[in-house]
């Protein structure tokens, strides 16, 4: 026998004995819930069918020791591995389970004002906004019609524009450090331009992200949807995802999550097909409070090509939140208040 083909064979082998050995003991966790609501108590017990002499249990909980029968939290919320250690008969067995952690803040629901109406293209397919430095910036979507652009927010005047190549399906932006970050959607292409001069600094490709979506940043790192209840977090130096936090309520996740905006420390969230926002806790993804603008679309012109909201910029000097939709042909200044 060729040395290559021992080794293929033996490899084989103990891979088979592990596969016996993993199903003679039959190991397997059991929780005293399906799924768990942040700060309740787990209870975790390891079913042992075929009656082991078990020496020790270390469980750990999305990566952490975990100490049985102790409350969930400071974790972020959804899918989480709980993983034993299993020490027994001089052997030792890792197993795994997932569970769903929910979160225990039932959501607010928030009013709002129009304090100003401004006029916005009606031709633009809004992806994204923000305003940086007193100026309103927005990206806007279709391909062959995407674009990125420099606006007079009041006037609606169009004061610097860059269109996409015709390939590119533009998706959200976002602006750090005098750098414009803006996202494709099925790309899978990130681009980095000179917020002035609109000159294409750099590209850079997504990770693990399904699409780009929308961005917004919190001076020191992107978050990035990606259609799903996921928002990812990118090192802004080299553009990398370093984790994600999934976003749920008390009942359920959130998924379709869209344009982004970081406001007062917290992530408003345009939900695609909706005509609301969530405000999100940015440590653990728990839904903390809900806006219906669905009355703001009936305020718009009606016409064959109108859409869903989508766009949320917030003017920090004024504290005020800024909102239109997709092709919209007003922009809508507002203040909000919890009920």
């Amino acid at each position: 026998m060729h040395l290559s083909k021992y080794i293929i064979f033996t490899c084989l082998c103990l891979l088979l004995t592990n596969c016996d050995d993993h199903k003679k003991t039959g190991f397997s966790i059991k929780t005293n819930v399906k799924s768990i609501t942040l700060g309740d108590t787990l209870s975790l017990s390891i079913n042992n069918p075929n009656k082991l002499e078990i020496i020790n249990v270390t469980y750990k909980f999305d990566n952490n020791l975990f100490k049985n029968n102790s409350a969930v939290n400071n974790v972020r919320l959804g899918a989480k591995e709980i993983t034993a250690i299993i020490s027994y008969d001089d052997k030792t067995e890792t197993i795994s389970k997932l569970i769903t952690v929910y979160n225990n803040v039932i959501p607010s629901k928030y009013t709002y004002e129009v304090v100003n109406t401004y006029p916005h293209d009606m031709s633009s397919y809004t992806q994204g906004l923000e305003f940086y430095n007193g100026e309103l910036y927005e990206s806007t979507g279709q391909k062959t019609e995407s674009k990125l652009r420099r606006i007079n927010f009041e006037t609606g005047e169009v004061l610097k524009n860059l269109n996409l190549e015709d390939r590119y399906f533009g998706e959200g932006l976002t602006i750090l450090n005098d750098k414009i970050y803006h996202l494709t959607w099925q790309s899978k292409t990130g681009f980095v331009y000179n917020v002035d001069t609109f000159e294409k600094l750099s590209s850079f490709k997504y990770g693990k992200s399904k699409e780009g979506w929308g961005f917004c940043n919190d001076r020191k790192k992107l978050y990035k949807s990606d259609g799903t209840e996921k928002i990812w977090l990118l090192n802004p130096e080299n553009l990398t995802e370093e984790s994600y936090i999934e976003v749920y309520t008390e009942k359920g996740k959130i998924p379709s999550l869209n344009e982004l905006e970081w406001i007062n420390g917290k992530i408003f969230a345009n939900i695609y097909q909706r005509n609301g926002v969530v405000i999100i806790n940015p440590k653990n993804g728990g839904v903390e409070g809900v806006i219906d603008f669905e009355p703001l679309k009936k305020l718009v012109t009606q016409h064959d090509e109108l859409d869903v909201l989508n766009g949320i910029a917030y003017h920090p000097e004024r504290q005020t939140i800024f909102v239109t939709g997709k092709n919209w042909d007003k922009l809508f200044e507002v203040t909000i208040k919890k009920q």
